[in-house]
């Protein structure tokens, strides 16, 4: 396998190709590496290569991590599930959360951002394509999350995320990510500085950006498929 710097490079070549498609700028799309699993010297050789933004699905991982890289100027995102008893070391460490669905989860977080830091960027995570087995809360709830979350004092409410259902299907991809987009632009008449929409991954990032994807989140394109026998051994919060 080509190593992680030639990774990236491939996958920041493919998303300027997606954007030129639809005529968009490569600069409005963030890459996102996600470094679930990823062994610290894997995050290493990536930084070296110019990837700066890491998301960390698992809370113990992510904070050792952080931990061991604190040389580096990291920009760490949480994307995984959060339970209310995790959210203190969230707001802590992390400058960017994806995944927050429930107002109890935003006002712990707000309470707990240490108040020398900048606010917390959030994401509010949509389940877009109404999975049983996924966080998220539903798009006829977004609205009302989003006045909730625009109201603390230490969060900055920057857009959405959302994982949709899992498909080959081009045209199916992109129905969730222009419902996305869609969702975006209405909440956008209320709060009209919302500007990010985070979704795409490793399978789907063509039909992601093609609607309007502010950050695409790759993993497996970048630091290859994940180790069966990684010793990470934490439920997703």
């Amino acid at each position: 396998m080509k190593n992680i710097a030639d990774n990236i490079c491939t996958v920041r070549a493919q998303i300027a190709r997606a954007a030129k498609v639809t005529g968009r700028k490569p600069q409005g799309i963030q890459l996102l590496a996600v470094s679930k699993t990823r062994q610290a010297d894997e995050l290493r050789q990536a930084f070296a290569a110019g990837q700066h933004a890491f998301g960390e699905n698992y809370l113990q991982e992510g904070l050792d991590k952080i931990e061991a890289l604190a040389d580096l100027a990291i920009e760490w995102h949480f994307i995984g599930p959060i339970q209310s008893n995790k959210t203190r070391p969230i707001a802590e460490h992390f400058q960017w959360v994806h995944s927050v669905d429930r107002a109890k989860i935003a006002r712990r977080l707000s309470e707990q951002r240490p108040p020398d830091m900048a606010p917390l960027n959030v994401c509010l995570q949509v389940n877009i394509s109404a999975e049983e087995s996924k966080s998220g809360c539903m798009p006829d709830d977004v609205l009302a999350l989003a006045r909730d979350v625009a109201q603390l004092p230490r969060l900055k409410l920057r857009g959405l995320m959302a994982i949709p259902a899992a498909s080959q299907d081009p045209q199916h991809q992109q129905r969730a990510f222009a419902a996305m987009r869609t969702l975006l632009q209405q909440l956008q008449t209320e709060f009209p500085l919302l500007d990010t929409l985070s979704m795409g991954m490793s399978g789907d990032m063509d039909a992601a950006i093609a609607e309007g994807a502010s950050i695409v989140r790759i993993g497996t394109a970048i630091f290859g498929t994940r180790n069966s026998n990684s010793n990470t051994q934490e439920t997703p919060l």
